[in-house]
């Protein structure tokens, strides 16, 4: 369960290899992300299984808060992110994900193997694609 709170994070978990993104351009992203679905392999998580967690981005920055805390960086070049663990459970680990935001929810595609970025917004079984759909908190 905690690589799949990785995952959530990413959220927008955000970036590509290549060159940073402007931080004007990641701001609209900043702050404190809820999860209201997850799936993976085609199968939906229950509420339970992520009612818990926040994602916090911050420029190039992530924070997942769940069971643990996971820190990282997120590259973003066009919808493609690339995350990279730093500190937690994910240290040293790298992930690609895909994103659109839409309808007031940020949705990302995670693959968890990392070798290649998800080619839609759908999990399927037998595979490492994770997908999660947040909303902005309301403080």
């Amino acid at each position: 369960m905690r690589f799949v709170t990785f995952v959530c994070i990413l959220i927008l978990t955000q970036s590509c290899a290549g060159p940073k993104m402007a931080v004007s351009q990641m701001s609209k992203y900043n702050g404190t992300w809820i999860p209201i679905k997850q799936e993976m392999g085609g199968k939906t998580f229950p509420k339970a299984a992520f009612e818990t967690q926040k994602l916090i981005l911050k420029d190039s920055t992530y924070t997942v808060i769940a069971e643990s805390v996971d820190k990282g960086v997120v590259r973003v070049k066009d919808n493609k992110i690339d995350i990279y663990g730093k500190e937690g459970v994910n240290a040293g680990q790298h992930f690609t994900a895909i994103y659109k935001y839409e309808n007031e929810q940020l949705i990302i595609c995670y693959n968890l193997k990392g070798d290649s970025y998800p080619v839609s917004f759908e999990t399927k079984p037998k595979t490492l694609l994770f997908l999660s759909v947040f909303q902005r908190e309301i403080k």
